[in-house]
Parts: structure tokens; C-alpha cells; sequence
């Protein structure tokens, strides 16, 4: 059932925003060199390794850590925009649309932080990756909090990341199609509300 929803519900999506997306696509390309599309490695469900797809929002040739803080100085004009409004993530349709991803499941994570993971946790693994989540609702000005970190990385793995994965726990446990319509319906308005 939850696929069918994520099916239909992506290519409904993906079509009335394809207009838009195109515009966003020239935008950045005028703001910067490199590529529309940013592709990353993630870990989706049972461990299995995919490519999350997101608007580029760095300059292209960034290098460094996989976490971004608010003053960032790789993130581009543009991408600072496209971030706060959440518009980066419009590409994860196309996860969707793949079966890599779900609308609503714990956020995937990168190899790096994985690694991490202690066996408890370990279970957001066993159901399919999501766009969005009650962590990433929680979390949703994430930056902001990693702004005065002294060691981004280091606060990152022993402070969010812990209490991100005990929330995308409590949604497996609860999980159901009337809680992820309610967490989606939350989702839209935090990004219309910002």
C-alpha cells in the first residue's frame, strides 16, 4: 500500500513541479559553475547503498565534511535560499519514484556516520528511507544549531545524530499510513511556514 502511495503520489508530484524545477535548474547554473544535480551516497534500507539526488546547492568544486553548518562558506547563494526553503530536496522524487526511498522513513545517512550506529539503532535500516521524518521535522534548522560549534563533525555524531536516531526509532514503532499522512501534512507546513 505504502508504495503504491509513494508511486502515485511522487509522479503527480514530479509532473505539477517539473516547470518549476527547470526554472531552479537555470537559476543555479547562473549562479554558479557545475552541475544542476547533486548526487551523494547514502545508506538506504537493510544497508544497501544508493545515490540520494538533491539540487546542487555548493560550489562545485567543494570539498570537505558531509555536514553543513548555516554560515557554510561552500553553500552558494542560491543554495542558501534553495536550503531554507527545503527546494534542494525536490530531486528525492526521483529516489522515490526509483523505489530507493519512501515519502515518509528515517532519513538516510551517509557511509561515514553509519558506522557510528550501535545495534539498537541500526534498526532505522530495516525499513525503507524517507524524504522526510519526525527527525527531519525536529531538525529542520539543523544548521542554525551547528552554526557555534567549535567541531561541527564531532557535535554532529555525539549530540544530534543520537537524538535524531532515537526519534526515527519511535517512528518505526508507530509507523502507519495515517501517521505518515500526518507527518507529511506537518512537513508542508514547516516548509510553507518555515
Amino acid at each position: 500500500m505504502t508504495r503504491i502511495f509513494d508511486l502515485l503520489f511522487s509522479l503527480i508530484t514530479t509532473i505539477m513541479f517539473l516547470p518549476f524545477g527547470f526554472v531552479i535548474g537555470i537559476i543555479i547554473r547562473i549562479d554558479s559553475q557545475g552541475a544542476v544535480l547533486f548526487r551523494q551516497k547514502r545508506v538506504g534500507q537493510h544497508g544497501k547503498l544508493f545515490y540520494l539526488i538533491k539540487f546542487r546547492t555548493m560550489k562545485h568544486d567543494a570539498r570537505g565534511l558531509s555536514i553543513t553548518s548555516e554560515n557554510d562558506i561552500r553553500i552558494t547563494n542560491v543554495g542558501k535560499f534553495l536550503r531554507k526553503w527545503k527546494l534542494d530536496e525536490l530531486p528525492q522524487l526521483i529516489n522515490v519514484i526509483k523505489g530507493e526511498m519512501s515519502f515518509v522513513g528515517p532519513r538516510p545517512e551517509v557511509p561515514e556516520y553509519v558506522q557510528y550506529y550501535n545495534q539498537e539503532q541500526l534498526k532505522v535500516l530495516s525499513v525503507k528511507s524517507g524524504i522526510t521524518d519526525i527527525a527531519s521535522i525536529n531538525f529542520r534548522n539543523e544548521s542554525q544549531l551547528l552554526v557555534n560549534s567549535s567541531n561541527v563533525q564531532e557535535h554532529y555524531i555525539n549530540d544530534i545524530l543520537p537524538i535524531k536516531l532515537k526519534l526515527s526509532l519511535d517512528y518505526i514503532n508507530h509507523k502507519s499510513l495515517l501517521y505518515d499522512t500526518v507527518l507529511i501534512i506537518r512537513t508542508l507546513k514547516v516548509v510553507i511556514f518555515n
